[in-house]
């Protein structure tokens, strides 16, 4: 008669608890790896903390300053968009591209929960994953803005006439769940965490709209901007270390709260990306962008490929690409249609069949113009 095989003690003792104190473990460890990164000697110290000014003055400033106007005109108008959308009917398909073509991930979060509720049809589901960039819309806004007038707006026309699309030729049907999206539970009310990072993040914004003027500001009051934005960016880290936020915040906090928890995880992808391009130049010796020029005809297939990741570290990678000069326009927007962002995982939870095919959908129109930029318009907005 065998036995039922026991877990080694010492195997037991290793595996780590999820919380240590009020952080969350897995995060505590890489916000010590990217302080500890900021804070060493020499160039590699210099490189980080250069890199972190940027990510901050540069993309998370203005994140923060999207997210506190688009909730706190969501909590004075009182606007609910799930109902607005359950009412649509011939306009849902526009409406929802609409939403995901909104930098971010939330609004296509909503629709995506929509479609789980049975409020909204899969050409709807298909138009907003189509038509969203995710968290990456924000970097692109911030650093390329020229790039993003274009990329957002063409965007919604392809997810509204792939949703179209969709509803008039799709024959495959999975019945929608009836659940809707979990969310975490409310914070509640103001934290001082929250005030002490949008103390940083006025400083923060100043300084990144002198340079969208080409105005270099070094100091402000006397104090280094580099200093400034590096205790922005730590009580960003902290902040995330501390979430129970996977992505996206309860509606029914306070904009100045979910600007603060949202901001700060989009900040994570921001940091990585940043460093882990500039790291390969600076000191593997990288030449990313000629390497890329090997592989040219395959690049947009590649940023393609990179979209079906859920989730928008990837995404932002790519997009970070695309700003230091490194991908073609081309790549750039074939993954922008074909990612899906953070939506994707709530879909994939209620739906995975759905989410599936609405992926493959996306993956058509992502081909069709990613190669027709690359073949026709080779140079535009590189």
């Amino acid at each position: 008669m065998s036995s039922t095989p026991q877990p080694h003690p010492d195997r037991a003792a290793l595996v780590l608890p999820e919380y240590l104190g009020p952080f969350r473990l897995k995060r505590l460890i890489l916000v010590l790896i990217y302080l500890a990164l900021s804070f060493a000697p020499g160039r590699l110290g210099e490189v980080t903390r250069g890199l972190m000014t940027d990510a901050y003055t540069q993309v998370a400033v203005f994140v923060a300053a999207t997210f506190l106007l688009f909730y706190g005109a969501e909590r004075f108008f009182k606007f609910d968009m799930a109902d607005a959308l359950k009412g649509a009917k011939g306009w849902q398909v526009p409406v929802a591209a609409l939403l995901g073509a909104t930098p971010g991930c939330g609004g296509a979060v909503i629709v995506v929960a929509a479609y789980s509720s049975g409020n909204v049809g899969l050409g709807a589901m298909v138009a907003t994953l189509t038509a969203t960039m995710g968290d990456a819309a924000f970097l692109l806004l911030a650093t390329r803005p020229d790039a993003a007038a274009v990329i957002l707006p063409l965007s919604l026309v392809v997810g509204t006439l792939t949703g179209w699309i969709v509803d008039r030729f799709n024959k495959v049907t999975f019945a929608p769940s009836g659940e809707t999206c979990a969310v975490v539970a409310p914070i509640g009310r103001i934290r001082a965490k929250d005030w002490v990072y949008l103390m940083f993040i006025l400083p923060g914004l100043v300084v990144g709209v002198a340079q969208l003027a080409q105005i270099t500001i070094d100091d402000l009051l006397g104090v280094p901007v580099v200093w400034l934005a590096m205790a922005g960016i730590t009580t960003g880290l902290l902040i995330w270390a501390t979430s129970t936020v996977r992505a996206m915040t309860n509606p029914a906090d306070t904009p100045v709260t979910r600007a603060a928890e949202e901001t700060s995880f989009i900040t994570i992808w921001v940091i990585a990306a940043y460093l882990a391009y500039d790291y390969a130049s600076e000191f593997a010796g990288l030449d990313l962008e000629m390497w890329f020029q090997t592989v040219a005809p395959i690049l947009p297939l590649i940023a393609i490929a990179v979209g079906f990741v859920p989730g928008c570290g990837p995404q932002v990678l790519v997009a970070t690409l695309y700003v230091n000069g490194a991908i073609p326009f081309a790549a750039l927007i074939g993954n922008a249609i074909s990612n899906d962002g953070d939506a994707l995982f709530p879909a994939i939870a209620l739906n995975p069949k759905a989410a599936m095919l609405a992926t493959v959908y996306s993956a058509v129109p992502a081909l069709i113009v990613a190669y027709g930029f690359y073949l026709l318009a080779p140079g535009f907005m590189n």
